[in-house]
């Protein structure tokens, strides 16, 4: 039996324990895991694709534990009642091959992304940081807003989309959560008009081109940038004399990956950025001065996967009322025998009677 956790299984598992706590747990799973970035065996995900959007493989391992995410991205779903994002992974045992937990990952990837914007942001941000513009008001939209709240105590959120309905959406949910109660929300008429003097500036949009969201004219000494919405080859946030600024401090999660999918794919190969994990390691400052501008450069890597399903995996533990299983690979009397363990004599007899 493998253990399993659906959409009713993961509701139940953050509404115990409250969507900022859970998000900031899983920050600190993930960056436990950058500290051990040497230890694991890394790729940039395999991706298929269409003119409609991408289907990607994202596979890690450490070693002891394997796991791997299927996550799609298509843009134009929504014009037919379908998510942007879905998305499912498995963790598995390395020394037996054998699946450990198959787990839905489209709201835990929402949740992780946020997790993993708001860590960056505590290494790369001012200290004095309280306010947050958030360019993009879509499905990502709410858990940045938490997990910045939670994790920075951002105090001010100044929101833009070039749809008005998603920005009515978001400033609607964030009014009805308790824990945002002091968080001052501002709806503004522009990019430039959400960006001007917010600490954090954060880019979490959809559209499937290279875009220019941000313009160097938008940009002031200080700010940091997270970069979300840029994941896939051909799609960007920024323009690119934001990156080659002089003062621009430029990080990714794995350059390897970010060089195809990231804000990076606009920059020659000679241009340095600092992976995170050196970061958390302590081999790199995340931020050297107050007027540095640094921008995270966030594509979503395996890793915080990796960190999630491993979460995942121990609040079951912690929540045995929510533990669940399914029969994904059969258990055998003998395991060199799969037809008669697994068909049984069943299937002789309907061969017999098919004779």
């Amino acid at each position: 039996m493998v253990d399993y956790i659906g959409m009713s299984e993961i509701k139940r598992i953050v509404n115990k324990i409250g969507v900022g706590a859970f998000i900031e747990h899983l920050a600190e799973a993930i960056e436990d895991d950058y500290r051990r970035w040497g230890e694991f065996d890394k790729m940039p995900r395999t991706a298929h694709h269409s003119p409609e959007g991408v289907i990607e493989l994202m596979p890690i391992s450490d070693g002891r534990l394997y796991s791997f995410k299927y996550v799609n991205g298509h843009p134009k779903n929504t014009a037919a009642g379908l998510l942007t994002v879905t998305a499912f992974g498995v963790l598995a045992d390395v020394d037996t091959g054998y699946p450990l937990l198959l787990s839905e990952l489209t709201l835990t990837t929402a949740l992780r992304t946020a997790a993993m914007s708001a860590l960056a942001a505590r290494w790369m941000a001012r200290k004095t940081s309280s306010s947050m513009s958030l360019i993009g008001n879509g499905a990502q939209s709410e858990f940045q807003a938490i997990a910045f709240h939670r994790m920075l105590g951002i105090k001010e959120l100044r929101l833009f989309d070039v749809d008005p309905l998603a920005t009515a959406k978001l400033e609607r949910n964030l009014r009805e959560l308790p824990e945002l109660f002091d968080l001052r929300i501002v709806c503004c008429a522009s990019i430039a008009e959400a960006a001007f003097g917010a600490d954090i500036i954060t880019t979490v949009t959809a559209d499937k081109r290279n875009a220019t969201i941000l313009t160097p004219s938008m940009i002031l000494p200080g700010v940091h940038i997270n970069a979300v919405g840029g994941d896939c080859p051909g799609k960007t946030e920024l323009h690119a004399d934001i990156l080659t600024l002089a003062n621009a401090r430029i990080v990714v999660e794995y350059e390897p990956q970010s060089r195809i999918e990231g804000e990076i794919q606009q920059l020659p190969e000679d241009v340095p950025t600092i992976e995170f994990a050196k970061v958390v390691r302590g081999e790199a400052a995340g931020r050297e001065t107050d007027d540095e501008v640094t921008i995270f450069d966030s594509v979503g890597f395996a890793l915080e996967d990796y960190s999630a399903l491993r979460m995942l995996h121990s609040l079951l533990r912690e929540y045995p009322e929510i533990h669940r299983q399914i029969d994904l690979v059969p258990r055998l009397p003998d395991p060199k025998d799969l037809f008669g363990g697994a068909l049984g004599s069943s299937a002789g007899r309907r061969l017999r009677l098919a004779a």
